[in-house]
């Protein structure tokens, strides 16, 4: 290991063990302070009914081959402050596509999510909105930047001059038919109405939050923002890769410089 430091502490070499939990699955890597993988993407499907001791051991086991780290990024489908779940639509359902347990609902609420991790790996751990972290793979930090997410529900992040702005769960806002974002763009009503009927779907979610967030560039990532039609979304939008919501593991700990 390198005797050299980073101004905010850690060696030159830090290695992060960036996660992102969706859904569908988990997946991890180990970045060098460049974002630049040093590990194989490692991947499984999410577990359900997922409690929050079984997300924990899952992340655990599917990592454990990955070899040394010194801290660990978690992005994570929900609302999550100072490191505990405020909301989690997605694993609060005993299935993937099944209704809400309100047994699972009240054992996310409040988890030290944050807490329980650095305890299981050993390791400082910071846990944040999953669009948060793909945004820190992406922003250029020129003007108001969002970004969007779209996986098993929708996700929002933004962004002014580069710095990270108070997550708020922009999906979960009204968009039409008395619907919100994420019930009209979620992964179940894709594979229902068809991807050319939810791409349009999508180009209509961009127009009507650029209505009232005035943004200057939108970033459109996630694991379908790849059955978007890149002709039919407007020009100051960007389709990123999925690989971001991991590669954003390491600009999250250099938000505090």
């Amino acid at each position: 290991m390198s005797t050299d430091t980073h101004p905010l502490g850690w060696p030159d070499d830090v290695r992060t063990l960036a996660i992102d939990v969706g859904g569908s699955g988990f997946k991890a890597a180990v970045l060098d302070p460049s974002g630049v993988m040093l590990t194989e993407r490692v991947r499984v499907d999410t577990p359900y009914p997922c409690t929050p001791e079984t997300l924990v051991s899952s992340l655990v086991s599917l990592t454990e081959h990955l070899g040394v780290h010194h801290r660990v990024s978690v992005g994570f489908p929900g609302l999550v402050r100072n490191g505990k779940v405020r909301n989690i639509p997605s694993l609060s359902r005993s299935a993937y596509d099944g209704d809400t347990d309100p047994e699972l609902e009240a054992a996310w609420r409040g988890f030290d999510l944050a807490g329980a991790l650095s305890a299981a790996f050993g390791t400082p751990v910071k846990v944040a909105n999953d669009a948060d972290v793909q945004g820190c793979a992406v922003v250029k930090g020129e003007g108001s930047e969002f970004v969007m997410t779209l996986g098993t529900g929708v996700g929002t992040a933004l962004f002014l001059d580069g710095k990270l702005l108070p997550h708020l769960e922009g999906g979960h806002a009204p968009f039409r038919k008395d619907q919100t974002f994420e019930e009209q763009l979620g992964n179940v009503t894709r594979k229902d109405v068809g991807n050319s009927r939810w791409g349009r779907r999508v180009v209509k979610a961009i127009a009507a939050y650029d209505r009232f967030l005035f943004f200057d560039t939108i970033y459109l990532g996630g694991g379908n923002a790849k059955h978007l039609d890149p002709e039919q979304l407007p020009t100051h939008a960007v389709v990123v890769d999925n690989t971001a919501g991991i590669v954003g593991g390491v600009r999250l700990w250099d938000l505090d410089a």
